[in-house]
């Protein structure tokens, strides 16, 4: 399923209920005039929004790009400084220097609340809270939260981490086999 990040609101323009008027054909004109100026405001909201994440990417690639620029010239004044002739390395110093290392960083907490786009908060925060089905734990006889039946935000954790643990058992109980498949071959056993 798609996760909608903006709609454009009202989306059906004409179709409301008519009051009792003398000229209804008047009325279906103002009511789906006023609910297009309406769409039009929704979607100048939208496009605002578009624009100023494209301006924030923008921004940080911006960044990113006059980094990458900067360690370029640094590089360049340092190659333009070597003399291959001058200074020869042996393939003990090579070995000897240490290795390149990265220093990018790993992002984490992607999927976190504070990193949601606005209009995914916006959207989330205009939803209905749950019913208060914690009020019948006390009666249920297995000891689970009642809530966790409608709703259960940790539903897709715990699924990837039993199937993590599944994974980790197949691994290890193939691992057994091909142990005593060889333990039994070459002991010489009949």
């Amino acid at each position: 399923m798609p996760l909608v990040t903006r709609n454009i609101e009202p989306r059906h323009l004409c179709r409301q209920t008519l009051p009792s008027v003398q000229s209804e054909l008047e009325c279906v004109t103002n009511i789906t005039l006023a609910n297009v100026i309406r769409q039009l405001g929704s979607l100048s909201k939208s496009a605002e929004d578009i624009f100023g994440e494209l301006f924030t990417q923008a921004n940080t690639f911006a960044s990113r790009v006059n980094i990458l620029v900067e360690r370029v010239d640094r590089l360049q004044v340092k190659v333009t400084q070597l003399d291959p002739k001058e200074e020869e390395v042996s393939l003990q110093g090579i070995n000897t220097r240490k290795a390149f290392k990265s220093s990018t960083t790993q992002d984490q907490k992607l999927f976190d609340r504070d990193s949601l786009p606005v209009p995914v908060l916006e959207t989330y925060s205009s939803c209905n809270a749950p019913p208060p089905l914690n009020m019948l734990s006390p009666y249920r006889d297995d000891g689970k939260e009642a809530l966790k039946f409608y709703t259960d935000p940790s539903y897709f954790f715990d699924l990837w981490r039993e199937k993590m643990l599944q994974d980790t058992k197949d691994i290890m109980k193939e691992k057994r086999k091909h142990r005593v498949r060889k333990g039994g071959i070459g002991s010489g056993k009949c």
